[in-house]
Parts: structure tokens; C-alpha cells; sequence
């Protein structure tokens, strides 16, 4: 039964190929697809499936991910009975700082009257029925369910996630590796585990009290072949958002009208996002847009092509945009001519600028801190 599960979500992400976006923000509260948040997706794959208790543990720079998710409203876990709880501490410093973060309110974890849970991270973006994952587990008999999909690009994709090896036959996980981008063909883990409570909390102490098993996951994987795990496979779209390349490579995907169905509109699973009524983007005539997605509250008088604009955008006359993504509250001003480019929220570009980069290498031009010149 669905409600004798809880959801726990582990923001201890890699961060190191993707630090320009996350300075003053975790992976979770990134932006994406124009008014969007990374977390967004697997959090209204929990509510979808019917979980309404939600745990999400962040190490470090929450102020983002807290003003995003607020009370949990957009996605109606703003209740009496469970709803949404959000940890963080500043434990940058620690090898497993994940697991002694866990740990450290494990108050919560107990309390809890659910007898089962989730454990997924946030930076895989799809959109995947939770509740067949857990019917899955639940026939399977097993110990642990985890959730993978398989890649024929995984030289190119899903670099420095974690690979199962899969006996296809009974659909059990033998093993779990790194991908490296060494070989084509890899079954990706998706960081998306379901098991008994009890268990979950064996792992955190064994985690927590030897650093040299290093994360949660660590521990999960290395004791695999003591447990039977079922292999639950996933064949909708799926991006991990650990690099500024895979950023990049995901945001232009929305620009694909199949890509975007797949994702936003899969088995009616809709992906929830807190909500902010602003006045609709001003076209100016003259304007030129081409295949790109627009948040509301923008101005709009030069050249748009191929581009993501977050809210409050401002595009002045004679700008070209080419394949960029512009965050929020950002300003380009007149005759900037931008290409390949990544600007995060609340940045200027001055008159006559150019600025270009690559599909392999986007520019990044990082956010600007109101604090400067105070």
C-alpha cells in the first residue's frame, strides 16, 4: 500500500562539473525549463504515486530550495498529518556528509509510521510512475528496488553516475560500478532505491559511522550481494543534471516538442512547480522568436532562436540569441550578440556585447550578487 511508504530525498549530490550554477544554490533549485526547479520532477513523481510524507536533506546553501518549495503547497503537502520537512546543515567538509546529515535527524525517520521508503536523489529529471516502481518491488519479494535505465550513449551521457549490472534474466542487481564514458552500452542507476525503513536505517548507521565507506549509496552498493535486489527498468526520458554539460544538453531538449511531451506529459503525471502569477511576456513588434521557451514577466524586442528565458527577462533591441538559456531577472541589452551561453540569474550584459560558446562548452556567465559594492 502506498501509504505505508515515505519518501526521503538525499541532496548530497556531486556538485564538482556543474559549480559555476551551484555557488549559492544545491543542484535541486537550479532552474530549468524556463520557470521550473530541478527537484520539481522526482518530487511530483513522489505525489503522484500518493506519498504525502516527504523528508528532503540538504547539506548545504538551502536558502534557494526553501523559498522554492515553501510549505510544500504546489504540491499539496502542506498538511497537518506529514506533508513536506526539509533539513539542512553546512556539512561541506565531510566525506559522508549525506548519511550524518541523515543521521543527525534521524528523529524524524523514526517518528515516521511508515514502514517503508524511498531514497532518491533530485538531479535525474523524469518523469517515472512511482507507484508501479513500488508494485514492482512489492511482487518481486525483494529487499531493495532500484530504478535504472539503459543507455547506448553512456560514452557521451550519464558521466560519473552510478551503472548496475543486471542479470536480465530474473531482473536482479549483481553489481554497481561508476560510468567512466569507457564503454556504449550501460544500465544506469537512476538514485532512486525502495526498501524497508528498518533496513534504510541499517545502512545510514553503518554509513555514518565508518567515513571510509564514504555516502549513503557507497554502503547501499557495497553491500549489494548481501540482499536480493530487484531491478526495476525505466524507458521514458531521463537526463542527470551533474555537469554544466548535461545542463545545457537537457534545457535544449525542452526545445523538442516530443522530448517535452515525453516528460511533462507521460501517463497524466503532471510536474508541479511553485506558482507565481505575473503578467504575460511583452512581444514588442519587431521581435523575432524562433522555437524557444518564454516564462512570463519578460520583454521581448530583439532576436530569440533556439533559447530558454526564465521570468523577468529583459531582451533589448538588436539582441540576437542563439541556443542560450537566460535566467531569471537578467538584462541584455541593446546590440548583444549571444550564442552558446548560460546566464545565471540577475546579470547585466552591456551594450554590444558578444558572447559565444560551444554545445560541448556553453558559456557561463555566472550570477550576480546583489552584496557586491555594499
Amino acid at each position: 500500500m502506498i501509504k505505508d511508504y515515505m519518501a526521503i530525498f538525499n541532496l548530497g549530490e556531486n556538485e564538482n562539473d556543474i559549480r559555476s550554477l551551484t555557488t549559492n544554490r544545491p543542484i535541486a533549485s537550479i532552474p530549468f525549463a524556463s520557470r521550473y526547479r530541478v527537484i520539481d520532477f522526482m518530487l511530483s513523481n513522489i505525489v503522484n504515486s500518493g506519498i504525502k510524507n516527504v523528508g528532503i536533506f540538504s547539506p548545504s546553501n538551502s536558502r534557494s530550495l526553501v523559498d522554492h518549495v515553501g510549505t510544500g503547497k504546489p504540491w499539496d503537502l502542506n498538511r497537518k498529518n506529514d506533508g513536506m520537512f526539509i533539513f539542512h546543515h553546512g556539512l561541506d567538509d565531510l566525506v559522508n556528509h549525506d548519511s550524518k546529515l541523515l543521521k543527525n535527524n534521524m528523529e524524524y525517520i523514526y517518528r515516521s509510521k511508515n514502514d517503508s521508503v524511498i531514497i532518491s536523489s533530485s538531479y535525474m529529471v523524469c518523469n517515472i510512475d512511482i507507484a508501479d516502481l513500488i508494485d514492482s518491488h512489492e511482487q518481486s519479494g525483494c529487499d531493495i528496488t532500484v530504478a535504472y535505465k539503459h543507455s547506448e550513449n553512456a560514452n557521451i551521457d550519464f558521466q560519473n553516475c552510478y551503472t548496475l549490472a543486471v542479470d536480465k534474466t530474473n531482473n536482479k542487481v549483481t553489481g554497481a560500478g561508476k560510468n567512466i564514458g569507457f564503454t556504449k552500452s550501460a544500465d544506469v542507476c537512476m538514485e532512486i532505491f525502495v526498501m524497508k525503513k528498518e533496513l534504510f536505517v541499517d545502512f545510514l548507521y553503518k554509513s555514518a559511522t565508518n567515513s571510509t565507506k564514504g555516502t549513503l549509496y557507497n554502503v547501499i552498493f557495497g553491500e549489494i550481494n548481501n540482499f536480493n535486489v530487484n531491478a526495476y527498468e525505466f524507458t521514458g526520458y531521463l537526463a542527470c543534471i551533474n555537469s554544466i554539460k548535461s545542463y545545457y544538453e537537457a534545457s535544449m531538449d525542452m526545445l523538442d516538442f516530443n522530448l517535452r511531451n515525453e516528460l511533462f506529459m507521460a501517463g497524466n503525471r503532471p510536474i508541479y512547480t511553485k506558482i507565481k502569477d505575473e503578467h504575460p511576456t511583452l512581444y514588442v513588434d519587431g521581435c523575432k522568436v524562433c522555437n524557444s521557451l518564454i516564462a512570463d514577466g519578460c520583454i521581448i524586442k530583439g532576436k530569440v532562436n533556439n533559447s530558454l528565458l526564465a521570468r523577468y527577462v529583459t531582451v533589448e533591441n538588436d539582441v540576437e540569441l542563439d541556443n542560450c538559456i537566460i535566467l531569471q531577472n537578467c538584462t541584455i541589452k541593446a546590440g548583444s550578440k549571444l550564442s552558446n551561453v548560460i546566464i545565471d540569474k540577475n546579470a547585466t550584459i552591456e551594450p554590444g556585447t558578444e558572447l559565444k560558446g560551444s554545445t560541448q562548452y556553453p558559456l557561463v556567465v555566472e550570477k550576480r550578487n546583489f552584496m557586491n559594492g555594499f
